[in-house]
């Protein structure tokens, strides 16, 4: 298993697409037509073989607008974690009582959306791509859309939650790895993580932030604060969600 997408939720999908792609330094591959089941639409950049996404709301009905609202504005909204037993997966799940929100089959890929209630902290996506190299949600072409000048890849995930290490150890028995304990819990996928921090209050619960593997952390930062972006030592916040920069 490893972290393939992190998903974002903003109103204003152009604004924050510019902000994310000039920061650092990667370029849209796809705006795929099939979320509007779920009232969005959407931008996918490839991070080396990795994702960001950034949804927004086009329908008032749409779970992401009530999702926004209950975070305080624009977030951090999902995580996709790639797996190679779907089949042995969705048994486990289904003896776990596990809802699902979503669940989807294609010729070249398989996915399932988890309950939040079920799993806390985020909304989790698991899915199976064929080949495993593939990825059917960033489109056909996003080999062609990737620059790795300043990013190269997308190494974690940050879920805030009320209780760190019960939801830790939920989303360790789900993934089937192990949790370590402490403060900021977190589990180890391959050449990826996800980390659990305790959250300040209901805006904080959910997903948080995400890391990238940086090349030039300077030029990211530097581009970050001429758009009016927050900016740490090693981080930026944009679309609401921290993104640290891991040289």
């Amino acid at each position: 298993m490893r972290l393939r997408q992190v998903a974002l939720v903003g109103e204003k999908l152009a604004e924050v697409t510019d902000d994310l792609c000039d920061v650092l330094g990667i370029e849209v591959a796809y705006h795929d037509p099939g979320v509007k089941v779920f009232g969005l639409e959407n931008a996918v950049m490839p991070i080396g073989d990795g994702f960001l996404e950034v949804v927004s709301p086009v329908t008032e009905e749409a779970p992401a607008r009530r999702y926004r609202s209950r975070r305080g504005g624009d977030s951090g909204y999902m995580v996709m974690v790639q797996t190679g037993r779907f089949d042995a997966d969705r048994k486990r799940l289904a003896a776990e009582a596990v809802r699902l929100v979503w669940e989807g089959e294609l010729p070249d890929i398989r996915g399932m959306h988890l309950h939040p209630k079920d799993t806390g902290g985020a909304l989790l996506s698991l899915d199976e791509p064929v080949p495993a190299e593939a990825w059917r949600w960033a489109g056909p072409a996003w080999r062609e859309h990737v620059k790795t000048d300043r990013v190269t890849g997308l190494r974690g995930a940050t879920i805030g939650c009320a209780d760190p290490e019960a939801v830790a150890s939920r989303w360790s028995q789900l993934l089937e790895r192990a949790a370590t304990c402490g403060a900021e819990p977190r589990i180890d996928l391959d050449a990826s993580f996800v980390r659990f921090v305790a959250a300040a209050d209901a805006r904080d619960e959910g997903l948080v932030g995400f890391t990238v593997a940086a090349l030039d952390p300077e030029a990211i930062l530097e581009a970050a604060r001429a758009r009016g972006l927050a900016t740490g030592a090693d981080f930026l916040v944009a679309c609401g969600t921290r993104i640290e920069l891991e040289s």
